[in-house]
Formats: structure tokens, C-alpha cells, sequence
């Protein structure tokens, strides 16, 4: 799963990264949680786990952004407050789950795995022709056969997947994938691309190249 961590304390933050990477799931820091509402926008995130006192807006407050802006992704409020009004409160703001400091971190990770089922259950898998994509255990087949991909081939593959029938922009897969708008780092993009197909062996005509554009799933031509 693609998870994003906001926390403003550098070492819980990387220590959740480090934990949830571990755990098999592709995930992102922010400090802020403005930039989280901002990102929140161009990204899609399987779950989001939010700090309660951040600087500047508390998470309350972005959680209640979030889900006003429309953004379903499961939330987990972690916070070292323990009284149940406060608990309720969060809850009210739209979180899905509510973890107090200091917490087990093998419960966290177990309570991470249990939001993102109930998040993408429903829409676990991608398919296009012979390609099936599994967000939730992370692994690509063809034809049943596994083919194996690096943590960003597969979300660039999934991406690409979930637009199927659509031209999708270099600048598009940079923002999505890459989360950046560097227009110099387009030749990334080529460069997994290539080795995507590589590894697609004899269906690497799923992805297509549309000149001076981008890359396309799943058109009349590659399903065939």
C-alpha cells in the first residue's frame, strides 16, 4: 500500500517510514500538515496517518480539510491524549482510527494493514487484458505468471493501469509517481517505462508510447 506519514517529530517520522517499508508498503513523510491537504490533491494514498499536534494547524483541524475536500483514504489520528471526549473527537472529524502514544508498534502496523483492507478491498485489483495488479499484496502477474517489480515499476505500472484507455503525461506520471514537477526528470519516467517492459517480456506492448506525450494501458491495440 502507498501510505503517508504526517509528523512533525524527524525521528518518530522516520521510524514509521523505516517500520512501514519494512512491512512491504510504499511510504511518504510530510512534517506539515497543510502540505498534506496540498499533496492530498495530486496523490492518492491507500492510508493516511496523521499526528495530532502538529505546527501551525492540528491534525484535527486536517483531518476535517481532508475529508471536506472529499479525500475517503482511511485516517489513523495518533496522539499521546487519552481521554475519550478528545478520542471521540477525532473520530467526529472523519478519522478512522485512533492510536495513543506510546503505541506497540506491531498494533500499528496491524491496525495500517487492517484501514488499507477496508480502503481498497473493493478495488484491489487492476487489470488490463493478461496484467493483473494487486494493490493490496503489492505483486503483478501475467497470465498468473509473477513478474517482478521494484516498489516504484509497480506503482507506475498500477498508475498507468487505473488510467487505462487514457494518454497519460509524462508531467502526470512525475507528479503521481515521482511527486515532483521537475520537467528534467521526464527521461526517469522513459527509463522505468523500459524496464517495465523488459519484465512484461512479450506483452510489453501493454504500455505504449505516445509521441511527444506520454504512455497509454490498455487501448484497443494493446489489449489485443
Amino acid at each position: 500500500m502507498k501510505i503517508l506519514v504526517v509528523e512533525d517529530n524527524t525521528k518518530v517520522a522516520q521510524g514509521l517510514q523505516r517500520a512501514l517499508q519494512e512491512d512491504g508498503h510504499w511510504a511518504d513523510t510530510l512534517e506539515d500538515g497543510r502540505a498534506a491537504i496540498e499533496l492530498s490533491k495530486t496523490v492518492e494514498y491507500d492510508v493516511i496517518i496523521l499526528d495530532w499536534m502538529l505546527p501551525e494547524t492540528d491534525g484535527i483541524s486536517i483531518c476535517r480539510a481532508l475529508r471536506d475536500r472529499g479525500v475517503s483514504t482511511p485516517i489513523m489520528i495518533l496522539t499521546s491524549r487519552v481521554d475519550v471526549s478528545e478520542r471521540i473527537m477525532g473520530l467526529d472529524a472523519g478519522a478512522d482510527d485512533y492510536l495513543t502514544k506510546p503505541f506497540d508498534l506491531r498494533e500499528l502496523l496491524a491496525r495500517v494493514r487492517a484501514l488499507g483492507r477496508r480502503g481498497i478491498t473493493s478495488k484491489s485489483i487492476v487489470k488490463v487484458g493478461p496484467l493483473a495488479l494487486d494493490r493490496l499484496e503489492r505483486h503483478a502477474t501475467i497470465n498468473g505468471r509473477p513478474v517482478d517489480l521494484t516498489p516504484r515499476e509497480f506503482e507506475l505500472l498500477t498508475y498507468l493501469a487505473k488510467q487505462s484507455g487514457r494518454v497519460v503525461p509524462r508531467q502526470e506520471l512525475l507528479q503521481q509517481v515521482w511527486e515532483t514537477h521537475v520537467e528534467s526528470c521526464s527521461n526517469v519516467v522513459d527509463a522505468h517505462v523500459k524496464k517495465v517492459r523488459e519484465k512484461l517480456g512479450e506483452f510489453a506492448c501493454l504500455v505504449e508510447t505516445v509521441r511527444g506525450v506520454g504512455y497509454c494501458m490498455g487501448s484497443s491495440q494493446a489489449a489485443a
